[in-house]
């Protein structure tokens, strides 16, 4: 509410509820209740409301730029009959008979009694699902860690994938395209990411094309709303109380426009804090485009010549 029209006034800006601005203005001679005050603030404009996020922050000067070469690098790859991805790694979700937010239509008093308070403690096990979205498919496969969310696991899901579909429904791919996040482990600063797609593009004999989103662009990522939205819904209300908890929802999952998920549990484990040494990353058979080569660059299995 804006109490004063003075910049400097403590109160231009207020979060108080109708019940003290009605005591503040009876304890100024203006007796009203504090319906009435809400009844004024409607009124005048005012509604009760909660944070939207809406604020990109300052915006990469190439931005719309890379969206077009994204756009591009997948529409040339799926002409060609190429598989193309979407790849992102959800935050950990909590494994244990904790609140899970959302509703579940159910007979009336058989709600589900969840703990009172969740303070996990390290030892308390989680879930990191990472996503790998085909574009050309409306399919998805979701690989469940139960250990670090690292370069490595990241990759691992991607192999995953790989195995348990992407052979089968691309016999004959000689390429895969990777759209992706700027930031997280399978980041484009991360030298363990590019490290283990070198591997994972040996073990396949596929040369890997990956283009990053631009900086705090991730929600325009396919993976979110075709995939992670589904998921969510599935989960909702559903305390996640087991590992088969996690999985099972995610396999079911289907929507009117055809989405099929797959899923599988991960519990090897992937270690944190590996670095790559310089002599290390030199073996990385790795061409950055020419437009912005440290978000677009080539991966080639090792002895292939860049073309």
């Amino acid at each position: 509410m804006a109490a004063s029209r003075d910049p400097q006034s403590p109160l231009r800006w207020t979060c108080k509820s109708a019940r003290t601005l009605a005591a503040e203005l009876a304890a100024r001679r203006h007796p009203v209740s504090h319906t009435k005050v809400a009844q004024l603030l409607r009124e005048s404009g005012y509604s009760l409301q909660g944070n939207r996020k809406t604020e990109e922050g300052g915006d990469h000067p190439d931005r719309d730029a890379q969206f077009r070469h994204i756009n591009r690098t997948v529409k040339d790859a799926l002409r060609a009959g190429e598989p193309v991805i979407s790849v992102e790694t959800k935050k950990k979700e909590l494994i244990g008979n904790d609140q899970n937010r959302g509703r579940q239509w159910r007979k009336t008093g058989t709600a589900d009694k969840v703990n009172g308070h969740d303070f996990p403690s390290p030892e308390v096990p989680r879930a990191s699902p990472c996503g790998i979205y085909d574009l050309g498919r409306n399919a998805g496969f979701v690989n469940a860690g139960t250990n670090h969310d690292t370069g490595a696991f990241a990759v691992a899901s991607i192999h995953g994938w790989w195995r348990a579909e992407g052979r089968r429904l691309y016999p004959r791919a000689g390429r895969l395209s990777i759209a992706d996040d700027d930031g997280g482990s399978n980041g484009w600063r991360l030298r363990l990411w590019k490290w283990e797609l070198q591997r994972l593009a040996d073990q396949t004999g596929l040369i890997l094309t990956v283009c990053h989103f631009p900086p705090g662009t991730s929600k325009w990522n396919k993976i979110e709303h075709r995939l992670f939205s589904c998921i969510g819904k599935n989960w909702r209300g559903e305390p996640l109380r087991d590992y088969e908890t996690v999985v099972r929802p995610i396999a079911g999952t289907t929507t009117a426009k055809g989405l099929k998920l797959a899923c599988r549990l991960d519990r090897r484990k992937y270690p944190v804090g590996r670095k790559i040494t310089d002599e290390e990353f030199t073996r990385v058979n790795l061409k950055p485009t020419k437009f912005h080569g440290e978000w677009n660059y080539t991966i080639y299995p090792t002895g292939k010549r860049k073309l």
